[in-house]
């Protein structure tokens, strides 16, 4: 199967699928001093084009953050990898905090829902860079020994820009 790169609305759908089956990406600010990505679990609003992530108001992330701050979340599986771009800050949302609180998240929160420490990230996603492969294992394989036979790169797919805004 071929994934049509060309094809915004599909890609973005893609997108937000992938985000909400694996959720876990490497979440960081961009710009300034240099930071390291940090592994968080996301949840998605895809129809406002946000991420929501679960933190304490008390991390270097929270106070590096302000009142707003560039960020990007990467996510990478096998075939599909994406880096999404946006605008990231603080948003303490109760009504959020109980529609995406639940086992895994509660085991990283002890304290519970009431944790006065407890708040959330919300990255509003300006665009996304996506790059797909559904060539499979064997494709794979023939496209790297193509490769390495005639000095050309592998054909394993493109990448698609996605604009949210």
């Amino acid at each position: 199967m071929t994934v049509d790169t060309k094809d915004a609305a599909t890609i973005e759908r893609r997108l937000w699928n992938e985000i909400e089956n694996h959720q876990v990406g490497m979440l960081g600010i961009v710009g300034g001093e240099t930071h390291h990505l940090q592994p968080m679990t996301a949840f998605v609003q895809a129809e406002a084009h946000r991420l929501w992530f679960f933190t304490r108001n008390n991390t270097d992330l929270v106070r590096e953050i302000g009142a707003g701050h560039a960020a990007m979340f990467v996510l990478q599986q096998r075939d599909f990898r994406a880096c999404i771009g946006g605008r990231l800050s603080v948003q303490h949302d109760r009504n959020r905090m109980d529609r995406y609180w639940n086992a895994v998240v509660a085991a990283w929160y002890p304290e519970g829902k009431d944790d006065p420490a407890l708040t959330l990230l919300c990255l509003d996603c300006d665009g996304a860079q996506v790059w797909i492969s559904e060539a499979g294992p064997v494709r794979f394989a023939w496209e790297i020994a193509k490769a390495n036979a005639t000095g050309h790169t592998p054909e394993l797919g493109s990448p698609a820009e996605v604009r949210f805004h």
